[in-house]
């Protein structure tokens, strides 16, 4: 969406006609802005992943309370657990869990 840069009106489109290219123009004023069909890519960006941070980090699950919950991964029947208030402050908390087999040490939480 185009605005006209003399009276701020959006901007309609006209079709190319014969020699001349297709053009913006604003129909409260004379204001015309033709358009070219020169693209050029100067370069390209390669987009790099940020790192995704752990909600919670093996530190903070080092000194968390322990609970018998079992493991959706391993089956092991002991995690730690933190709960941490996710959504506004009228819904429930969120608990996160980490299991405490040695081999496994995944994370799953419960809304």
């Amino acid at each position: 969406m185009e605005f006209c840069p003399t009276c701020g009106n959006m901007l309609l489109y006209e079709l190319p006609y014969l020699d001349r290219p297709a053009r913006f123009f604003c129909f409260a004023c004379p204001y015309v802005c033709n358009i070219h069909n020169r693209v050029k890519i100067k370069r390209k960006q390669r987009l790099v992943k940020k790192e995704i941070e752990p909600i919670i980090s093996p530190d903070d699950m080092k000194n968390a309370p322990k609970t018998e919950a079992t493991c959706p991964y391993c089956g092991h029947g002991e995690a730690a657990f933190k709960e941490f208030q996710t959504r506004s402050a009228d819904e429930p908390a969120t608990l996160f869990y980490r299991c405490l087999n040695e081999k496994c040490q995944k994370q799953w939480r419960e809304d």
